[in-house]
């Protein structure tokens, strides 16, 4: 279902695994000054790959439940992004939220405009959602353009949403609604 092969240059979406625990904790790793500003705090333990053998192991229960997706992008066997579709609700409100980062030697490339495109599509066409929901920092101009691009609107914005970077943070809101 979001299995999306040769996005650019052989770089490939695929959900992520248990087996995906050491590459994924090398990516943070490498990626630790890259994400500090759009991130929460992160404790050391964070960028082990117990810790991530430990999320990895949730998120694949989440998926199996249908309650969450979390994604890896790879440059062959290295990930170079994370994309999660989490916190999915049925019934009346047929919700998501998305949350993404893409490695710092590959930002500016296209790929998470190429991935966010993809996971709306899949939102509305496999998963049946009727709305995905996506914030950030006031200051995160790359990733508004990102979701703009993917067909989200602005709806607003929330004082004191996240607690990024050991701060309290206002985020802007936005929605892209799959089916009117």
């Amino acid at each position: 279902m979001f299995t999306v092969t040769d996005l650019a240059d052989g770089i490939d979406l695929r959900p992520l695994e248990l087996a995906d625990s050491s590459e994924l904790a090398a990516a943070y790793v490498r990626n630790r000054a890259h994400l500090a500003p759009w991130e929460p705090a992160r404790s050391d333990e964070f960028f082990t790959e117990a810790a991530q053998a430990a999320d990895l192991r949730s998120k694949v229960a989440a998926t199996a439940a249908g309650s969450a997706y979390s994604l890896g992008l790879f440059d062959g066997t290295t990930i170079v992004g994370r994309f999660n579709l989490s916190g999915i609700v049925r019934g009346p409100f047929q919700n998501a939220g998305l949350g993404y980062w893409v490695d710092a030697q590959y930002a500016g490339r296209g790929l998470a405009t190429a991935v966010v495109q993809a996971i709306v599509r899949v939102a509305r066409d496999d998963l049946g959602l009727h709305r995905v929901e996506a914030s950030t920092l006031l200051h995160n101009h790359g990733s508004q353009r990102v979701l703009r691009k993917a067909g989200f609107e602005h709806i607003g914005m929330a004082p004191s949403y996240l607690r990024i970077a050991g701060t309290w943070q206002d985020h802007n809101l936005y929605q892209v609604i799959l089916h009117r």
